[in-house]
């Protein structure tokens, strides 16, 4: 039986391109997930997906222009960013370089003009 203790994974550099989100780990080993598993990356600019930092230590990665988080461990077991109704706004009302606070507030205001009824929206 070995008692070796398992190292956690570690990431020291992503690259998100059109199909996939690729982290290379400290160890060497190299884990690559389709882009759709995020659906803020999958909806983001090339400029967005580029600006990224690391967390924790390499424990995670944060892309603060879509406000999106992904784990190396939630990478390596395979749990795709779950959306819920309503979370997401279209690319086009974000721009290319909105902070983190802005997309927050227009997520606030698009989730409450799409709780109005339709003849409301009209006017």
């Amino acid at each position: 039986m070995s008692t070796a203790a398992r190292p956690e994974p570690r990431i020291k550099h992503v690259d998100v391109t059109d199909d996939a989100i690729t982290a290379q780990l400290i160890d060497g080993r190299v884990i690559s997930v389709p882009l759709v598993w995020s659906w803020r990356l999958a909806d983001a600019t090339p400029a967005q997906r580029a600006n990224w930092q690391l967390t924790g230590d390499g424990h995670g990665v944060y892309w603060p222009d879509v406000d999106e988080d992904l784990s190396a461990e939630g990478m390596l077991t395979g749990v795709p960013a779950p959306r819920r109704p309503n979370d997401g706004l279209p690319t086009r009302l974000l721009g290319d370089k909105a902070p983190s606070s802005v997309v927050r507030e227009k997520r606030a205001t698009y989730r409450k003009s799409a709780k109005r009824r339709p003849a409301e929206r009209q006017r």
